[in-house]
């Protein structure tokens, strides 16, 4: 048998662990595999002639929402041209095995849940009708098996095959499976308890990760700290390890519980060099009948206390999310939710909309909601019996200024001062979001940067020099070519005198072979200046300095 194991990222910057670890699984039974990588940005016939050029009798595709189309389209040929079997494993088609058989009949093969176990055992030869989590076809039946959970844990998918290709893209770690919490939105508590992997085999991992030529290691462990001690001891060791087996640069982002963390374990992320460390949070919804509805039990007071802890660390760069259209979750609602996360000062709020997936407890629920939904990839909501579809469109819009405005970090400042100019958070971005889409304009960074000069230029509350002078700030913070566009630019005598001075001082002097820009401020007597040495890793933004004119 001639196996090619196929993985279709999201971008090319990505590697998915899931055939690596299939690979090593059919190995360790004497099955050889071949792997072929692509991305949904190529073209289909790209990837399909690095298949066919493997020869393949067996096909198996790792399968998402984000690529099961490019999946049955080259899966679909692969059977056609090549008469080979194709076998679908992943997320995307562990829990509707039946609808995906009846409509596309060139599927053989659906490993559904973990699927290491069943495909070594399918590749050995072994009875496929007791093989758990292996669905098929036979004698013109369908034989539909539930979700396996591997009883064992997976081998280490970490060849030198795999090292070798990831040429700086982002590396992927799992140092334990499963989740302990069963939230309704979400697949992960459907894969049992959590198990932990091996704690030393896991600090080799990192070890050689953070060697392998990537800049960011992404944990994906569902709640990296369910096992407060075994998190607090990783953490501490790829602290220590920082600068000594851990090449300096190189970053580490868990997915964790901010409810789960304790003092002990706050004290000991204290110590991480800044930008070593980053921080994914869930929040979802501050509305307690919602949380209650997904299966979410939270004290929030605790939950939002130690997300402000971590922040006050100033060290983690700090990632927290909400859902839109959850149950119970009106504008309203949402509004206070909004409201309530982004006065934690995250340095990313992320607006999610509510995907209804395959497996999900929500999606089975979607008539008790009344819940209208998208039925392909990735089956976002359109409405349910809180927000209507028109309000849905306005959050859309919504997410997508807060997004450019806030979460790129271009603008914090200004979006610092105007948060002290308006009662309401929420309602000033909602605003500007309904101004961006009645004045469409050539999407540029000096065009955006525009829109919110004249947009909250033109507002009582709003003093615009102050307005103007944080756009500057935040302009030559953000742009490392230190250009301020014609608007935001002041014409001052003294601009030249100043930097002159500085010129003449050792401790301000300029840095030899490092561009430097400056700016007169119209709200005070100072001039701002940017050297363009290194950037802030939590940020991204540059040192300003200030001096008197």
């Amino acid at each position: 048998m001639r196996i090619v194991l196929c993985a279709i990222n999201s971008k090319f910057v990505h590697s998915t662990l899931a055939v690596w670890y299939l690979k090593a699984a059919a190995e360790q039974v004497g099955c050889e595999c071949a792997v072929v990588e692509g991305t949904i940005n190529e073209r289909a016939d790209e990837i399909y002639n690095r298949i066919a050029a493997c020869n393949p009798t067996l096909v198996a595709f790792s399968t998402y929402i984000w690529n099961k189309d490019n999946v049955l389209q080259i899966a679909k040929r692969a059977k056609e041209s090549l008469n080979a079997e194709v076998l679908l494993g992943g997320p995307e088609v562990s829990y509707n095995q039946g609808e995906l058989f009846e409509k596309y009949g060139f599927i053989d093969y659906i490993i559904s849940g973990e699927g290491e176990e069943p495909f070594a055992k399918l590749c050995s030869g072994i009875d496929i009708e007791s093989i758990e989590g292996v669905s098929y076809k036979k004698c013109g039946g369908v034989f539909i098996k539930p979700p396996n959970i591997n009883k064992n844990l997976p081998p280490n998918p970490y060849s030198k095959e795999y090292l070798d290709g990831l040429n700086g893209r982002i590396a992927y770690l799992e140092t334990s499976r499963g989740c302990p919490f069963s939230c309704s939105f979400c697949l992960s508590g459907r894969c049992g308890g959590v198990r932990f992997f091996n704690l030393e085999q896991s600090k080799k991992n990192i070890i050689t990760l953070a060697n392998s030529g990537t800049q960011t290691v992404k944990l994906v462990d569902r709640t990296f700290n369910a096992n407060k001690k075994r998190a607090r001891e990783l953490f501490k060791f790829i602290i220590d390890q920082y600068g000594v087996n851990i090449p300096k640069g190189v970053c580490f982002h868990f997915e964790i519980e901010g409810e789960l963390l304790d003092d002990e374990t706050i004290e000991v992320l204290s110590n991480a060099p800044k930008g070593l460390i980053q921080f994914e949070i869930g929040l979802q919804s501050f509305n307690s009948k919602t949380l209650e509805a997904i299966n979410r039990k939270t004290n929030m007071e605790l939950l939002t206390e130690n997300i402000k802890k971590i922040i006050a660390l100033g060290n983690i760069h700090t990632h927290i999310d909400l859902i839109v259209g959850l149950p119970y979750e009106n504008m309203n609602s949402f509004k206070t939710s909004f409201e309530k996360a982004i006065a934690l000062k995250p340095h990313m709020l992320q607006i999610g909309f509510l995907k209804l997936l395959h497996g999900a407890k929500i999606r089975e629920e979607s008539d008790t909601y009344k819940t209208v939904f998208i039925d392909t990839p990735p089956y976002e909501i359109v409405s349910n019996n809180c927000i209507s579809q028109k309000e849905m469109d306005e959050l859309h819009a919504f997410e997508d200024a807060f997004e450019k405005m806030y979460n790129s970090r271009r603008f914090a400042l200004t979006c610092s001062y105007l948060f002290g100019c308006f009662d309401s958070s929420f309602s000033m971005f909602f605003d500007f979001a309904k101004y961006l889409l009645e004045n469409p304009t050539p999407n540029t960074l000096d065009d955006f940067t525009r829109q919110i000069f004249e947009y909250f230029g033109r507002k009582e509350s709003v003093d615009k020099n102050s307005l103007r002078d944080a756009l500057a700030i935040d302009r030559l913070a953000t742009n490392r070519m230190g250009a301020l566009p014609e608007f935001l630019k002041v014409r001052s005598l003294h601009l030249k005198k100043a930097l002159n001075m500085l010129e003449e001082n050792e401790s301000t002097k300029k840095p030899k072979n490092v561009k430097r820009a400056a700016t007169v401020l119209l709200t005070k007597n100072l001039l701002a200046y940017v050297d363009y040495v290194e950037s802030d890793y939590i940020t991204n933004r540059f040192l300003v300095k200030f001096t008197k004119l």
